[in-house]
């Protein structure tokens, strides 16, 4: 067929394709940007294999938006030549909202982009139904975002234990909380007017270890929650698995051999319910190391030099690396990340769960990255794990 005129124009409607590029482009800027800066343009073409121009124009829209901004003082390589101007993160403009529903309490927090805490509020439960727990919630955040007056909410992130579906931002279940079918999103949306994500708190905890944790660029990821509810999850390149209705990481019922504790599902020693914080606590009581039902009090036993305080948690740790060495026989990551109270604690807490998990294994095994701060981050990464795929659009939506 003969060129004609017609035949050379360009459509004026992009293709999708040339939209998902600029999305991903924007995303590895951004990233760049939060792994490295403050840093020059050039070094971020250089790392990202993106020509100058286009790291130059994703820059100048990200800027635009507020999400980074230029240094005030330009660099000069060894002192000479044209001197760059380093961008790096805005701190000052724009904060997430996370909230952390855990069984006793829910933990309302403010974080800057880069995943640290500013503002931290723990919301003790008078009753656990959902619209109680989430109006609460919504005046905690709006308490401490006046504290903070001139900075803006990109949106709030919500964690959760049980089975939570991601895409419609409902907690399926949650059988410690008898939540059944509970929307989450719009509950929560409607309370706070901002756009809410939510997600089961150990996929959130591994969006937040890939992004600002020690594990970052680790090429799989296998995360362990271990609380009063534990479950799992499991990323390799860069990549949560959720299943069918985010029904992945449900591990609350895998049989623990040798286990006496009865479960409420009719069975005796589920891994729930050897491993759960209410366990630990009722043998705590029982050995008589504590009166109360905060593992802390364990912990800070254990921390005074109490040896069944410690020997209850080195074998609740130990029990922790047998479960995670089942989940290693099958998924095999090159990491793994365990959140339990006595691993971020004690050492020999640590030891115990490596050597039960397997010591032949060539897999890392570290505590989680946020010790003092895990409930907080693992709310708020389920936003940052939007932003940071999706900077345009996820900030656009914000502002």
């Amino acid at each position: 067929m003969p060129r004609t005129a017609a035949s050379t124009l360009v459509s004026p409607v992009p293709r999708a394709a040339d939209s998902d590029r600029r999305r991903t482009s924007a995303s590895v800027v951004l990233r760049s940007v939060l792994e490295h800066g403050p840093v020059a343009r050039s070094t971020i073409a250089r790392l990202t294999g993106l020509s100058p121009a286009s790291v130059t124009e994703h820059c100048a829209r990200l800027a635009g938006l507020g999400l980074i901004h230029e240094e005030a003082a330009p660099r000069r390589s060894n002192g000479v030549g044209r001197p760059h101007v380093p961008v790096d993160l805005d701190h000052e403009r724009f904060l997430v909202c996370g909230v952390h529903v855990a069984v006793p309490y829910t933990t309302v927090a403010l974080l800057d982009l880069r995943g640290r805490v500013v503002a931290e509020r723990r919301l003790k439960h008078e009753r656990t139904d959902p619209g109680r727990i989430l109006t609460r919630a919504a005046e905690g955040l709006e308490a401490l975002l006046a504290q903070v007056p001139g900075r803006r909410p990109l949106g709030v992130g919500v964690a959760v234990g049980g089975w939570v579906d991601r895409e419609t931002g409902t907690v399926v279940e949650h059988e410690l909380l008898g939540w059944r079918e509970v929307p989450v999103r719009e509950m929560l949306g409607a309370r706070t007017g901002l756009p809410v994500q939510v997600d089961g708190h150990a996929r959130a905890l591994v969006n937040g270890e890939r992004l600002f944790g020690r594990v970052r660029g680790s090429s799989s990821v296998l995360h362990l929650f271990v609380g009063n509810v534990v479950d799992a999850a499991f990323a390799t390149n860069d990549e949560v698995h959720h299943g069918p209705r985010s029904q992945a990481g449900a591990i609350a019922h895998l049989p623990v051999p040798g286990g006496t504790e009865p479960c409420g599902c009719g069975r005796t020693g589920c891994l729930q319910v050897e491993l759960s914080e209410r366990t630990l606590c009722r043998r705590a009581r029982e050995a008589g190391v504590i009166d109360g039902v905060n593992p802390m009090q364990v912990v800070a036993a254990a921390a005074a030099g109490d040896p069944v305080a410690r020997r209850l948690l080195v074998e609740r740790a130990r029990a922790t690396g047998r479960a995670a060495g089942l989940l290693l026989d099958v998924l095999n990551p090159e990491t793994v990340v365990v959140t339990e109270v006595g691993v971020i604690h004690f050492t020999d807490c640590l030891h115990a769960l490596r050597e039960a998990a397997g010591n032949s294994r060539a897999t890392a095994v570290h505590p989680t990255s946020f010790p003092d701060s895990v409930l907080a981050v693992a709310g708020g990464s389920v936003v940052f794990d939007v932003l940071y795929r999706d900077p345009l659009s996820a900030s656009a939506e914000a502002i």
